[in-house]
This record gives structure tokens, C-alpha cells and sequence, in this order.
């Protein structure tokens, strides 16, 4: 029951906060910071009580499972699970949660406590996508990410939060309804051939599919999860809604909305499509390639800061569909650290972005220029921080990709090699951002404040972790070995891993 403990502990804390925050603004704050801390204790604890023969088990091995009746007559069920994927994801979720708290802590001054109540249920929205086996519980709370979201831009976020957060919900909502209707068709399929009602993914894995009925049920998932990645065509909503939301909620979108994408494929697009995956597998490594390569050009381009990183997040997510679709182990090993370094290392870029809003009043980094000599703490941690996305060796980011690209090589050498132009696009952006933001000419007489040691202490934190994962990513990598081997089984034998799930089940 841990696993429903660590949902209750969000959506109750994010209720007592909101409760307290009417009249004790500063206590909403703590409320959500102790809510996180409980959290992360939990998953860490977690993490170190389970042996790595545990965490190396078969491929399909539950680490923690919970499985209980909530509307039997048609087999849906509160069906939570953790495997070594889930559990990587999960504590970077709380990570990131705390981070996205102590970012916003002088930031948000108006509604402090709603705004908590909206932050700590959009987590607790993506806790659930990580965890859901049934298939219904994982539309409820791919939804419950959506709302709470929605209001901490509209509500929190810039001069044009309105329309941002408007953009943000049409595509999300609509590319939503597309993957509800594919879940409710292979329900039907899955009771036409077996005569059981159940939205139990390990239940449905295995269903035999009309070739044509199998490619748009995928393209049905996919879509929704490319959506939320993002992948390109598809990714317009991001920079708007990145650029206006406030430094929590771009936090959060970077951090983690964007991972649910890459983990819906990882989970059910793949897994239950298999043979159309492979299909559509070389497109889908085109379009990532594509978006490595456009989102480092248009990064180049921009003088909003916010608007800057926002598009890295689209050239580093690029990294991910490719690694997926490339469904070997290195890629796949390549995939799962970058959604994992992105996540810290453009989290850590938001928050820097947020702070020099908050101190300057500006994001164009054309009024910028000197900061160094004033802010040095955050120039340097700005510096650390834009080597990682450039990916430097010794950070976690270069492991990431340079996993992602040998893997990806193997299977298509020709996108491959082109995708590897966006590393060299990514040096040249990560060194503008430093140069117009720390250095040259002071354009103002800018005294800011610099980085508090409260700031300090998450930073620190978020760093060693990169450096962690630069140079010993091998506990990562295990942790993740057993669902990543399950997913390399389904790409590259998508027939018989079918036959095995149905003998399973």
C-alpha cells in the first residue's frame, strides 16, 4: 500500500495547503515542502531496501504491487505498480516537485496556498501515470495532470498566460480524446476475444489485432504521448505555454509533463502495438531526428530565455523518441538517462531563468550582459548547467546521448549521423546563453540579488546529481535493465513476445 500512500500524502497535502494558505501563506509553503520530503523518503527508501537482484529480476517483474476492485462489472481496477523504470521516474518527480516549491517560494505572493493545492495534484497526477496498470486509472490521472496545470498558468503565469494556457489545453485535450477512444476500442476487442471486461494492461498484452486495426490503435496512443513529449509536428503549444507559465509550472513541464510522453510510449504504445511500433519505427526516428535538429536551430534564434530553453527541451526530447524507436538496449539506455538528465539539467535552466526574471523584470537576454560580476553563484551555476545541455563529458546529459546515438546508429546510420548536428547546435546556443546572460557588456546598472542559500542547496543537489550520473550511471542503467530488456524483446521480436504474453496470462 506504499504506492497509495505516496498519491494520498500529494492530494492531501495539496488540500491542507491550500486550507492553511488563506490566512498563513508560509505555512502552504512548508506544507508542500514536507509533503515532497515524505515523498522522496519513501521512494528512496524504496529504492535502497529492494536488492539489486530484486531490481534485476525477469523482465515483467513487479518490484511493488497493489491491485484492488473499483468497478468490477467492468474490470477496472485500482491497479498500481513499480518497476525499476517507474521508480527512477518517481523520484525525480519528488525531486523535482521539491525544486519547483523552493523556486516559487518568494516568487508567488498572490493565492500562495491554491497555487500549492494546484502544484502538489499536478504531481500527484504524473505519480499516477508513472504507476497505472489499468488503463482507465491511467486516463484519470493523464487528466488530472491537465486542469491543475492549466490554472497555474492561467492563474501564475505572464503577459500572455491566457492564450498559452488555452493552446496548452486544446492540444492536450484533443490528442487526450484520441487516446481514449483507442482504449475504449481494444476494450471491446480484448472482451471480443476473450469474453472478459478488464482494462488490465497485463491483461491486454498479447491481444491478437488485425494488422490495420493495431496501426491506428497506436497511432491513437501515439499521438496523445508525442504530443505531450513533444514531438514535431506536434509541439507548438510547448514554447508558449513554457514562456508564460511561472518558474514552478515550467519547472514541472519540462521536468516531468514532457517525460509522461516518453513514458506512455515506453509503456503502453509500444508494448501493446508491437508489430506496428516496428513499423512505424523508422518514421518516428525521422521525426525525432527532425526535432533534434529544429529545436536547436530555432534555440539559436531566440532572445527570450525562457523561450530558449523551451526549445532545447524539444532538440533533447528528439534524443528520446529516437532512442525509443531505435528499440536496442544502448538506445534504449540512451533514452531513459536523458529523460532523466533533461529533466534536471532544464529544470535547473528554468529555475535560473526564473530567478533573473524575478530580479531583473526581463527575460530578453539582450538587456542582460555582466551578470557574472554581480550574481556569481548563479553564473556559475548557469555555466554548469548550460554544459549539461550541451552535453559535456563527465555530465549525464553526454552519456545520455552518446548512448542514444550508438544505439540508434546500429539500426538507421544515415538519421543517425545527421541527428549528431544537433549536439554541435547545442554548443553554440549553450554558449550564446552564457555569454549574452554573464558576460560582455553591462547593458544596465543591474545590482540584483544573487542566489540565496536556499536556492543553493537544490542546486547543489541537482548538480552533483548530474555529475553522479556523468560518471556512474551504471545504477541507473540496472535499476532500469529489466523493463528496458521487456521493451527490447517487444521491438525485435514483436510475434513471439505476444505468444509469451498471452502463455502469461
Amino acid at each position: 500500500m506504499i504506492l497509495v500512500w505516496m498519491l494520498i500524502i500529494l492530494l492531501v497535502g495539496g488540500i491542507t495547503a491550500w486550507a492553511v494558505g488563506q490566512s498563513r501563506p508560509l505555512w502552504a509553503r512548508w506544507v508542500a515542502l514536507l509533503s515532497l520530503f515524505l515523498d522522496l523518503a519513501l521512494g528512496i527508501y524504496l529504492w535502497l531496501r529492494l536488492p539489486s537482484r530484486v531490481l534485476q529480476a525477469e523482465p515483467g517483474t513487479w518490484l511493488v504491487e497493489v491491485k484492488k476492485p473499483w468497478i468490477p462489472q467492468f474490470g477496472i481496477s485500482l491497479h498500481l505498480a513499480l518497476d525499476g523504470l517507474s521508480l527512477l521516474l518517481m523520484v525525480l518527480t519528488f525531486f523535482l516537485g521539491i525544486m519547483a516549491v523552493v523556486a516559487s517560494w518568494s516568487e508567488i505572493r498572490d493565492r500562495v496556498g491554491f497555487f500549492h493545492f494546484n502544484l502538489l495534484w499536478v504531481l500527484a497526477g504524473v505519480l499516477g501515470v508513472f504507476l497505472a496498470l489499468d488503463l482507465l486509472l491511467f486516463y484519470v490521472f493523464w487528466e488530472l495532470m491537465l486542469v491543475p496545470m492549466l490554472l497555474l498558468i492561467v492563474i501564475w503565469g505572464h503577459e500572455n498566460r491566457t492564450y498559452a494556457a488555452i493552446k496548452f489545453f486544446l492540444f492536450t485535450q484533443a490528442s487526450s480524446l484520441l487516446m481514449l477512444v483507442a482504449i475504449v476500442t481494444l476494450f471491446f476487442v480484448h472482451h471480443g476475444q476473450t469474453g472478459v471486461y478488464t482494462f488490465d494492461y497485463t491483461q491486454w498484452l498479447g491481444t491478437p489485432l488485425a494488422a490495420s486495426t493495431a496501426r491506428w490503435l497506436m497511432l491513437g496512443f501515439f499521438v496523445a504521448f508525442a504530443v505531450k513529449l513533444p514531438a514535431v509536428p506536434l509541439h507548438t503549444w510547448l514554447p508558449d505555454a513554457h514562456t508564460e507559465a511561472p518558474t514552478a509550472g515550467s519547472i514541472i513541464l519540462a521536468g516531468l509533463l514532457l517525460k509522461t510522453g516518453a513514458y506512455g510510449l515506453l509503456r503502453f504504445a509500444v508494448p501493446l502495438f508491437p508489430e506496428a511500433a516496428q513499423a512505424f519505427a523508422p518514421l518516428a526516428m525521422l521525426l525525432g531526428m527532425i526535432g533534434i535538429l529544429y529545436g536547436a536551430v530555432l534555440a539559436f534564434a531566440q532572445s527570450d530565455l525562457k523561450r530558449l530553453v523551451a526549445y532545447t527541451s524539444i532538440s533533447h526530447l528528439g534524443f528520446v523518441l529516437l532512442g525509443i524507436f531505435a528499440g536496442n538496449r544502448l538506445a534504449l539506455q540512451g533514452a531513459v538517462m536523458q529523460m532523466i538528465c533533461h529533466g534536471l539539467s532544464t529544470g535547473g535552466l528554468f529555475m535560473v531563468a526564473g530567478a533573473l526574471q524575478e530580479r531583473l523584470h526581463t527575460r530578453d537576454m539582450r538587456q542582460m550582459g555582466g551578470l557574472w560580476a554581480t550574481m556569481p553563484r548563479l553564473g556559475g551555476v548557469g555555466l554548469i548547467l548550460a554544459m549539461a545541455s550541451l552535453g559535456l563529458p563527465g555530465l549525464g546529459n553526454f552519456v545520455a546521448e552518446f548512448l542514444t546515438l550508438v544505439g540508434a546508429f546500429r539500426v538507421n546510420p544515415v538519421i543517425t549521423i545527421i541527428a549528431t548536428g544537433g549536439l554541435v547546435m547545442a554548443t553554440i546556443y549553450a554558449l550564446q546563453l552564457v555569454q549574452q546572460v554573464f558576460h560582455g557588456a553591462r547593458t544596465e546598472h543591474w545590482q540584483p540579488a544573487d542566489f540565496s542559500l536556499r536556492e543553493m542547496v537544490v542546486m547543489g543537489v541537482m548538480i552533483a546529481s548530474l555529475v553522479w550520473l556523468g560518471l556512474f550511471p551504471r545504477p541507473v542503467l540496472d535499476t532500469a535493465e529489466p523493463a528496458l530488456s521487456r521493451f527490447q524483446l517487444v521491438m525485435t521480436q514483436p510475434e513471439s513476445s505476444g505468444r509469451s504474453s498471452n502463455d502469461t496470462r
